[in-house]
C-alpha cells in the first residue's frame, strides 16, 4: 500500500516544483503588462504619426499653456505627483496625441519675449509640441531633465522626421521655423526648459510640470 501513497507524494510534491515559480513568473507578466500601456500608446502614437505626416492630429484636443488651466496658488511649491489633471483642467487622457500651444521664442519678432513660460501635461499621455523661432537672434533651447524623462518618439523639421533613440541635448535655431517635438510623457515631474547663452536681463525661461 505504501507505493500508491509514495506516488501521490511525489505527484503532489512535483506539482508544489512545478507551480512555486509561478508567483514570481506572475509577477514579472504584471510588471512587463505595467510597461506595455506607454508601449501602447507609443505605438499608437507612431500609428498617428504616419497617418498625419503634417503634423496635425485631427479632432485632437489642444492642451492650453499653464495660463490657460486652473492652476492653485502655490502649487509650484508642491510635487508635481500632488496636482491633479482633471481639477487643473487638462483634456482627458486619449489613445491619439495630444496638441500642445506652441512655445513661440522671439514672438512678434522680439527677440526676447516668448509666448507662454509655462506648461503642463498629463503623465502616460502622446502629445505633439510646436516650438517655434520668430526672432532674429540665435536661439539654443534647453529642457534636458525633461528631454531625458518622456519617450522620444520624433522629432519633426520640414516634414523631414529624426527618429529618437534617446534625448537630444538641445533644440538649436539658427533661422525662423518650426520643430515639432513628438513624445510620450512617462512619470509626474517638475522640469524647467531655458535658452542657454543668454544673460540675466534677458533670460528667456519656464517650467514643463508633468502631473497624475
Amino acid at each position: 500500500m505504501k507505493s500508491p501513497w509514495l506516488a501521490l507524494m511525489a505527484t503532489v510534491f512535483g506539482l508544489g516544483v512545478a507551480f512555486a515559480p509561478a508567483g514570481p513568473a506572475f509577477a514579472q507578466a504584471d510588471d512587463d503588462d505595467a510597461a506595455k500601456p506607454a508601449a501602447s500608446a507609443t505605438a499608437e502614437a507612431d500609428d498617428d504619426d504616419d497617418d498625419d505626416d503634417d503634423g496635425e492630429s485631427h479632432g485632437a484636443n489642444m492642451v492650453p499653456a499653464a495660463d490657460g488651466l486652473k492652476i492653485p496658488k502655490g502649487s509650484e511649491m508642491m510635487p508635481a505627483a500632488a496636482l491633479n489633471g482633471d481639477q487643473i483642467g487638462l483634456p482627458k487622457n486619449s489613445l491619439s496625441s495630444q496638441i500642445i500651444t506652441p512655445l513661440v521664442l522671439g514672438q512678434g519678432g522680439e527677440p526676447f519675449k516668448v509666448s507662454h513660460n509655462d506648461f503642463y501635461m498629463r503623465a502616460g499621455q502622446a502629445y505633439r509640441w510646436d516650438i517655434k523661432s520668430e526672432g532674429d537672434i540665435e536661439y539654443k533651447f534647453n529642457a534636458p531633465d525633461f528631454f531625458r524623462n518622456v519617450w522620444m518618439n520624433q522629432i519633426v523639421i520640414d516634414d523631414l522626421e529624426i527618429h529618437m533613440a534617446g534625448a537630444p541635448a538641445w533644440l538649436e535655431y539658427d533661422a525662423h521655423g518650426t520643430i515639432t517635438v513628438q513624445f510620450q510623457t512617462v512619470r509626474p515631474g517638475r522640469y524647467e526648459w531655458s535658452v542657454g547663452g543668454l544673460d540675466e536681463e534677458h533670460e528667456m525661461k519656464g517650467t514643463i510640470t508633468v502631473v497624475p
